[in-house]
């Protein structure tokens, strides 16, 4: 995986210079810049200092509709050279405008959330990543499984599971089976009383 993203890396430079000695006009400037700067940080797990600018002008496209902040953020993306030169790199840029800043666990936690159908009004969360998600994170030019940044499902959505971020499973597993044991002590205890 890390041999793809170095390879990916080789490439957006290699377009940002000739094979002659750099000058100022062979290195990507502006938007073009940050774009393949964003493509690059995007596709990895872990975000450096260094990707603050280019993720603060990607995050910072924001339109009214859902939809249209995806297409211009994909347009953004799209003035990379790079963005467009084989199939894998346009799924590439798909798959990050469709769900990069919406496959983290808070995103998940609070958008897979599923109506029980009772008139009680329960809701649980999915232990199902969304498609896009799984399209970006699964994606052969990102690195979020061997990064150990993808996220995790804990427990099982009947009895309250929900998303963590990687980093944070053991701690969250140990605090949901110790809230499990309880639960189901008490309901031991509530029917040998009843």
């Amino acid at each position: 995986m890390k041999k793809k993203l170095f390879a990916l890396a080789a490439l957006v430079v290699a377009l940002g210079s000739t094979a002659g000695p750099a000058s100022a006009q062979d290195v990507l400037t502006g938007d073009t810049r940050l774009a393949c700067e964003a493509i690059l940080c995007l596709s990895s797990g872990t975000r450096p200092s260094e990707c603050t600018p280019s993720l603060s002008r990607y995050f910072n496209i924001t339109k009214r509709k859902l939809s249209d902040t995806i297409r211009a953020r994909a347009n953004f993306l799209q003035l990379c050279p790079v963005a467009n030169q084989t199939p894998q790199m346009q799924s590439l840029v798909s798959a990050i405008s469709q769900g990069a800043g919406r496959c983290d666990a808070q995103s998940l936690n609070s958008t897979m959330l599923v109506w029980t159908g009772g008139d009680d009004g329960r809701t649980y969360i999915s232990n199902q990543m969304p498609d896009f998600c799984a399209a970006y994170t699964g994606h052969a030019y990102t690195d979020f499984t061997s990064s150990g940044t993808l996220p995790r499902y804990v427990g099982t959505p009947e009895r309250g599971g929900y998303w963590v971020e990687a980093r944070d499973y053991d701690r969250a597993l140990a605090e949901y089976n110790e809230r499990i044991r309880r639960e189901d002590e008490e309901r031991r205890r509530q029917s040998w009383l009843n």
